[in-house]
C-alpha cells in the first residue's frame, strides 16, 4: 500500500498528490492522510470518477482515506 501525507495541504493539491500515486501504482491500495474536510470530501469525489471506492477513518479531525485498487 502507497501512503501520501497530505495534511496541511489545501486543495487542488492533495487531489493532484492522489491522482499521481494512483496513476504510479494502478493495482495497488492508495491510502491518502489529510486534515480537511473540504481535501477529505474532493478526494472522495475524485476516486468515484476513476472507479475507486474509498474507506474512511476520522481520528480527531485527521482523515485517513483508502482508495482501493
Amino acid at each position: 500500500m502507497v501512503t501520501v501525507d497530505a495534511k496541511g495541504l489545501s486543495c487542488p493539491e492533495p487531489v493532484m498528490l492522489a491522482k499521481k500515486a494512483v496513476k504510479k501504482n494502478p493495482s495497488d491500495d492508495v491510502q491518502i492522510v489529510v486534515d480537511n474536510a473540504t481535501a477529505r470530501d474532493n478526494i472522495i469525489r475524485m476516486a468515484r470518477g476513476i472507479k475507486r471506492t474509498t474507506d474512511v477513518r476520522d481520528i480527531d479531525g485527521v482523515y485517513t482515506l483508502t482508495l482501493k485498487a
